[in-house]
């Protein structure tokens, strides 16, 4: 039999079914693993053991008793360490937050988690207050790529995203105010899905506000799709949470896609893309158009909105860090007093002519959508760079929006991306594509990424 970390969550269900295997085999795998590999990769901040093990026994006297709790009854599960857990401290990566706790609540997400009986293995690592799009902190130190270990896997969600690509998890969640989803999805060569802003409820609600999405990072679109069954429902603690979908993302994963209009652009207009991305991607856009999507070359004819971006962004990390002093400033990371700093210049007349900007750009994209279903890009326009730094070494870059040109533009905009990978360059770092619809079109964004899944292999 396949080894349980190699199997989707999907897989693992279907062996508990048979008997071949048992949440508790599968968590000893996963923890195994961890014990293996995360010295090296840092996924992890927390890991209880002890817990894990009990959550996998209890799944699996229910499953010996034909009684699951729900879909992925005993599939190991990583936490980013944003979110709520009870009976977990969680830091977000910052010294300025005392362990101590308490810790009484789960946020909505873990809780529907913990309802469905899945087993949580631990809390992954984020940069300090999920600010950037690498995943390193003073409190936890560097993650590293689980492909190449002197790469960075991406962030701010970098240690779920290199829990699953190490084979830690099979499933993991995440937050993703720029890309933090999908960035260290595209890098570490996993599935990263950011839904419609408000679809996975948020408690407490992110200091990013309008920006702020929760998400599955998986190993397949199928699992994705599963996992958002699960998490995407109403939680009356977040005022801008959706009502339940009619259908299941499970049962809309399988709908007919030949003939939907697709349009491709490359660069949005704008964007400098590495060569072999662009290639990899144009590749996989042929091979999608042969198999039946109606692909045209079209850009969605939006300047780079990177400025009105900061402002929101030093806004929120400025709404972070209010109430502590000055005499705090030691214990942050460096970049992110810089950013407080930014976001502590920024009047009410600037922040509302930044959040005007991101109306015009949803009323551009659905203007857009008009048009075409969706739209695809490259997810990053570079592979993975070196691991502990910001920015690529010697790019002369200021900030880590501005190597990820194609992700932000869609928090502002709230729409569903979807990134999942197509490849690998010479070096075997990933390559990932980014399918992008319009705003509550999930299902159809889901859809089309598995179809391009087994199209792409």
């Amino acid at each position: 039999m396949t080894q349980p970390t190699d199997l989707t969550a999907l897989q693992m269900v279907a062996a508990y079914t048979s008997g071949e295997l048992s949440p508790v085999e599968a968590t000893a795998a996963a923890l195994s693993v961890i014990a293996e590999r995360d010295g090296e990769i840092n996924a992890f901040c927390l890991v209880d053991e002890e817990a894990a093990l009990a959550q996998a026994r209890k799944s699996e006297a229910r499953w010996q008793g034909h009684y699951t709790k729900g879909l992925l009854d005993g599939v190991p599960v990583a936490i980013k360490d944003v979110f709520r857990t009870a009976g977990w401290p969680t830091l977000r990566g910052s010294r300025l937050t005392d362990a101590a706790g308490p810790w009484p609540d789960d946020s909505p997400a873990v809780g529907k988690i913990r309802n469905d009986g899945m087993v949580m293995l631990g809390k992954t690592t984020t940069p300090e207050l999920a600010w950037k799009g690498v995943t390193d902190s003073a409190l936890h130190g560097v993650t590293r790529n689980p492909v190449d270990a002197s790469r960075t896997a991406g962030g701010s969600s970098g240690g779920s995203a290199a829990a699953v690509a190490a084979g830690m998890a099979p499933l993991s969640i995440g937050t993703d105010g720029g890309g933090s989803i999908r960035i260290p999805a595209s890098f570490c060569g996993v599935v990263g899905f950011k839904p419609t802003h408000g679809r996975v409820p948020m408690y407490p609600i992110s200091p990013f506000g309008p920006l702020a999405h929760g998400g599955p990072i998986t190993r397949t679109v199928e699992d994705a799709a599963m996992l958002m069954d699960i998490i995407a429902l109403p939680d009356h603690r977040d005022p801008t949470s959706l009502p339940p979908t009619l259908a299941t993302y499970r049962g809309e994963l399988h709908r007919d896609v030949v003939g939907l209009g697709v349009a491709y652009s490359p660069t949005l207009g704008y964007v400098e893309v590495d060569p072999e991305i662009a290639s990899a991607v144009a590749t996989a856009v042929r091979a999608l158009a042969d198999a039946g999507l109606n692909v045209v070359e079209a850009d969605p004819g939006f300047a780079d909105p990177i400025d009105a971006f900061e402002i929101v962004w030093a806004t929120g990390v400025a709404g972070s860090l209010r109430g502590y002093g000055d005499q705090s400033r030691d214990l942050v990371d460096p970049g992110l007093v810089e950013m407080w700093d930014r976001g502590l210049t920024v009047s009410g007349v600037d922040y509302l002519d930044a959040r005007q900007v991101c109306v015009d750009l949803g009323l551009a994209m659905g203007q857009f959508h008009e048009t075409h279903n969706l739209l695809i890009t490259p997810t990053t326009p570079i592979p993975a760079f070196t691991a502990g730094h910001d920015v690529p070494v010697g790019s002369g870059m200021r900030w880590w929006a501005q190597w990820t040109p194609f992700t932000y533009p869609f928090n502002m905009t709230q729409q569903p991306a979807l990134s999942i990978p197509i490849g690998v360059t010479r070096d075997g770092l990933p390559i990932g594509l980014q399918i992008v619809g319009p705003r509550h079109s999930d299902d159809l964004v889901l859809a089309v990424g598995r179809f391009a899944e087994q199209v792409l292999g």
